[in-house]
């Protein structure tokens, strides 16, 4: 046996090889688009350089790994792929050989938490478009046609954006509220469960509210229902029905075997203005030399068009990725997306903010690349309860502006504030909850992972002559104890209305441990990512877990999403130690 057979990377690309094709060798090599390990050769991928480790200890957080690996061992790992959390085994990525063999060499042996683990090479993942086509083709003919698969693409667009965009709102008010009551039952049962300390009262409160932990006040709303979105991020591809690129959204997700992109025309959710915008946009897209972005192949250029909206102002941001345009050819697209928006027929869409921004593959924790400035206005400017708000291509603001009004309203008048109270904004954003409860509180005090959105919000802060509130960077689990050392106030709570997942664990723990804080309303756009935090607030204390434990004492949702099956929900949590005192 010679050399090149004994090395395990050759060992795997063979497998890989006969996995791809049984009959390669007497056949050739499998077509590109039939193989879903050909993207290895494509472009840089970490599955290149992975090894798999065992024998990993029964608990442990993927924090701590991470730390073991690249802090205590200088391991310079990629990426670490767990299937389930506390799994014996887990799959981690490097950049290059050199650090896969180095890894392997280091891991093997070493004991961790009391076991010995093991570390070996392993084979890369199939590309999950191309898996899901292979799947797909080896279904019988009957069985592939599924309902969603017979659909026109228009029907399928609108089925998974606006599904329920042919149901009586009053119906989808009723449908919403009955999610949120589940939600709610479960929430309830789940605290019960995990903290004997407050399980009479949950008990109690199950009695009077119907199963609920807490009171459910009914559903709030907006009269405006249709053409409400403020922002869409809209995709750029080729519908498969016509084969034409266009600009809407996607069809399906990628690991579902989808690439195709459907017009927008007929979405109830999107506003007129941005259905001009779309459609102008898609016309320069069809004239350009530079091509469609392939998400399967990483060719193509043409990936993303963002569009926002405020009081006849239109900003957008087109994305694309570069590839090997060199410097020249970037800045001649550049001036044809100027001229195009400013004089030509763009200029019916009336835009108002021009940005270009540039999206290519990330790495893990890479963020993406700052949108440049091209013309017209820096800014777009919005309105809520009286108050003007700077709006930047980066920056977060609820979809919704007319429903972010009811959203803000319904959250001051749950809190309660007066003005002996320190209000703490956590994921503060640009400062529109905080400077909204500005009016009604003492003091205001915001934080932000985003140095854009904090310099947002303090230009905001200036705009509405706001003097009473400070907004500071970090992460809410790093900076929220020494920000609520500066509250001037007794009484301080905190208004919680993080990103779609969920508060980091961590920040979790902060809002427990700070005992100033003395009542919180949590504001989560999808309750069943959150519901662990929710948890998380009322377990009892523990070795890891300090402060009172939270109790949900109100609950309501919002419609922010009219339309589709989600909406907001707002829960107002008191510390137990004084809804035991009511």
């Amino acid at each position: 046996m010679n050399q090149k057979s004994l090395n395990p990377d050759n060992v795997i690309k063979e497998e890989i090889s006969k996995s791809v094709h049984p009959d390669s060798h007497i056949h050739g090599s499998p077509k590109q688009e039939d193989n879903p390990y050909a993207y290895l050769d494509r472009a840089f991928s970490s599955e290149n350089f992975k090894i798999e480790i065992k024998n990993l200890p029964k608990f442990y957080g993927i924090g701590e790994f991470k730390k073991l690996l690249n802090d205590k061992l200088k391991l310079n790992s990629n990426k670490i792929k767990t299937p389930k959390r506390n799994c014996p085994y887990a799959f981690v990525c490097f950049r290059n050989e050199e650090d896969k063999d180095k890894a392997i060499k280091v891991l093997t042996g070493f004991k961790w938490k009391g076991k010995e683990l093991q570390a070996m090479h392993a084979k890369p993942c199939a590309d999950p478009l191309v898996k899901k086509r292979k799947e797909n083709a080896d279904v019988d003919n009957e069985n592939k046609k599924q309902k969603t698969e017979i659909l026109s693409v228009n029907e399928r667009i609108r089925t998974s954006t606006v599904p329920l965009s042919d149901t009586d709102y009053s119906k989808q008010l009723e449908i919403k509220q009955d999610e949120v009551r589940k939600m709610l039952q479960n929430l309830a049962n789940d605290l019960s469960s995990q903290n004997i300390l407050i399980r009479k009262y949950i008990n109690s409160q199950k009695e009077k509210y119907d199963g609920l932990p807490c009171e459910l006040l009914n559903i709030r709303y907006s009269d405006q229902i249709d053409g409400y979105r403020n922002k869409c991020e809209f995709s750029v591809g080729i519908n498969p029905e016509t084969q034409l690129p266009t600009v809407g959204f996607r069809i399906g997700a990628y690991a579902n075997g989808k690439t195709g992109v459907g017009p927008v025309e007929d979405l109830r959710h999107i506003p007129d203005s941005m259905k001009i915008v779309v459609t102008v946009f898609q016309k320069f897209v069809r004239s350009s030399k530079l091509k469609v972005f392939n998400a399967e192949f990483h060719t193509g250029h043409f990936r993303q068009l963002s569009v926002r909206s405020a009081q006849n102002q239109l900003m957008i941001v087109v994305g694309i990725h570069p590839q090997d345009l060199c410097t020249q050819e970037i800045s001649d697209f550049k001036a044809e997306l100027i001229t195009f928006f400013s004089e030509g027929i763009g200029k019916q869409a009336n835009v108002t903010s021009l940005y270009y921004q540039e999206i290519v593959k990330k790495n893990p924790g890479q963020h993406p690349t700052t949108a440049t400035f091209l013309w017209g206005e820096t800014h777009i400017y919005e309105t809520i309860m009286g108050l003007k708000f700077r709006i930047s291509p980066e920056a977060f603001f609820q979809v919704n502006t007319k429903a972010a009004e009811i959203l803000y309203r319904t959250a001051i008048e749950l809190a309660e504030p007066t003005e002996s109270s320190s209000m703490l904004d956590v994921c503060c954003g640009t400062g529109t909850i905080g400077l909204c409860f500005a009016k009604s509180c003492g003091q205001v005090l915001g934080l932000e992972l985003i140095p854009q959105a904090i310099i947002d919000a303090k230009e905001n802060v200036i705009i509405n002559n706001v003097h009473n509130s400070e907004f500071f960077t970090g992460k809410a689990e790093d900076i929220l104890g020494s920000v609520c050392y500066n509250s001037k106030f007794e009484d301080v709570f905190a208004v919680v209305d993080p990103p779609r997942a969920g508060l980091h664990q961590k920040a979790v723990h902060q809002l427990r441990k700070i005992k100033k804080i003395n009542r919180l309303i949590y504001i989560s756009c999808n309750p069943k990512l959150a519901s662990k935090n929710f948890v998380d607030l009322g377990r009892p204390e523990s070795k890891y877990l300090h402060g009172e434990s939270f109790v949900p004492v109100k609950a309501v949702a919002v419609d922010l999403f009219p339309h589709t099956t989600h909406c907001e929900l707002m829960i107002v949590f008191k510390r137990w130690n004084l809804v035991e005192k009511e």
